[in-house]
């Protein structure tokens, strides 16, 4: 018989295989906190397990947020995930950088010298949104009680496209105002200006323009409804203003379309927002808001913060949350430089138009946006009734390859239309997007090929009815 030194391992977890320990010999605690603690390394993969049935992020083709950053980015973003925004006292370098981006933004959108202008950060364009009407209704309060008109004989109104994002919804119902829709029509996919002074009165706080429309990527008019509101505002009690949701435009337009005038070069435009989490190319969630002058932003909406011995202002509906993505965003802004990002964004526009392409060259859609504005590529069937195949079902089969492509119909006058939508990122290479115009036409190959066995088999029923 041989003896030896006794085993020191046999009870040791971290030699105890992962897939071969008793945390993974039982289903994962889902809705009650579990017994006892289980060995990182195991909760990890255990965690990621419940993961992948998820499509991969990359091909999701739905979203405009960004699902990629560079790994020096990830990691100094993974280095400060403790940091919280919110304290400026105690991390002022962290509350400088988010200044420094709100004064890249505001330059970005042509913040006049002579004026003021405020900005914080949000979490996304939806607490951006809020902020931006919250203000304009603060200050319609004002000017209307001022002016003598019955605050509290009539809600509020907003005017905005009915293309809007769903926050706007939300501000509507969470700070009880009207929300007045100009419907978007099969030929302006966008807001319609032609009539819009018929939706305004002593109490519209504003009109909302959108710098892409979430459905289709198309650009409200800004500049003309700037002219339309110029006129209006010389014979009214309270002047009306233009707040411009650029969540997806605002961080893309300024580098490709700098000659498009959208922003604070228009006279009534007083506020904007933007995601940084879309072309500003950081990951969720971050996004911005500036006001061109802080006499369009109400005094009660701003709280002071103590900094550095000091009092900072500050605007926000959250409270506490991490600092990481305004350090992301920073490092964006001093990594690409103006012309970084728009050479990012000019291979993404080539990238849409090449998408577009494939798309037309079948000869079975119409096209909405070809990417000539965002780079969205938007089309519907032709001729729907005849076709044997919806786009729901072309967007079940692309997802047999892990495409995540949305078909729904358009907004309330248009839900009779039903379309897809491609959003181009930065990350979508042209060999990426090369594999996916692959994907598309076999995918189309597929539909065609199911209805003709189905008409195949539907015409040996006849003729075996026949016999």
């Amino acid at each position: 018989m041989l003896y030896g030194k006794k085993d020191q391992t046999k009870n040791s977890t971290y030699l105890q295989p992962i897939f071969g320990s008793t945390a993974s010999d039982r289903d994962v605690p889902k809705y009650k906190l579990g017994t006892h603690p289980i060995e990182p390394r195991i909760a990890y993969q255990l965690v990621k397990d419940e993961l992948l049935d998820e499509g991969a992020a990359r091909q999701n083709l739905a979203t405009f947020c960004q699902t990629y950053m560079e790994p020096e980015a990830t990691k100094l973003m993974g280095e400060t995930l403790e940091k919280n925004a919110i304290d400026k006292s105690e991390y002022p370098r962290t509350a400088e950088l988010e200044n420094r981006c709100v004064n890249m933004i505001a330059d970005l959108w042509h913040a006049p010298e002579q004026e003021t202008y405020m900005g914080t950060s949000t979490v996304g364009s939806s607490e951006a949104c809020m902020l931006g009407g919250m203000a304009m209704k603060f200050r319609w309060r004002a000017r209307a009680k001022a002016a003598g008109i019955d605050i509290l004989g009539k809600r509020p109104n907003l005017v905005i496209s009915s293309g809007y994002q769903v926050c706007w919804e939300k501000f509507a119902v969470y700070f009880d105002v009207e929300l007045r829709e100009v419907p978007m029509t099969a030929d302006n996919m966008s807001l319609d200006i032609s009539n819009i002074t018929s939706y305004f009165d002593d109490y519209t706080i504003g009109v909302v323009g959108i710098l892409g429309i979430t459905y289709t990527g198309c650009y409200d008019d800004i500049a003309g409804l700037d002219a339309i509101i110029n006129d209006y505002n010389r014979n009214v009690k309270i002047s009306i203003p233009i707040h411009v949701d650029a969540a997806s435009g605002g961080m893309y337009t300024p580098f490709m379309s700098p000659e498009l005038k959208w922003d604070f070069q228009l006279d009534n435009v007083v506020s904007i927002n933007t995601s940084g989490h879309k072309y500003g190319l950081v990951y969720p969630g971050i996004g911005w808001v500036v006001w061109r002058d802080k006499t369009y932003l109400p005094e009660e909406l701003i709280f002071s913060v103590s900094y550095l011995g000091g009092d900072m202002p500050t605007m926000a509906i959250n409270f506490s949350r991490s600092a990481s993505p305004i350090i992301g965003q920073f490092y964006n802004f001093m990594r690409f430089g103006f012309n970084g990002y728009q050479a990012i964004h000019q291979r993404t526009h080539d990238v849409a138009r090449f998408l577009a392409k494939t798309v037309a060259s079948t000869g079975r859609f119409t096209l909405y946006n070809s990417g000539e504005q965002l780079p969205i590529v938007c089309y519907k069937l032709k001729d729907e009734s005849e076709q044997e195949w919806t786009l729901y079902e072309l967007a079940d089969m692309l997802q047999m390859r892990g495409w995540q492509v949305p078909a729904y119909p358009l907004p309330e006058h248009l839900t009779d239309i039903v379309v897809q939508r491609y959003v181009v990122r930065a990350d979508l290479s042209m060999n990426v997007a090369e594999e996916f115009a692959e994907d598309f036409k076999w995918a189309i190959a597929k539909l065609d090929h199911s209805r003709f066995l189905r008409q195949k088999d539907k015409d040996k029923g006849v003729q075996g009815f026949t016999h």
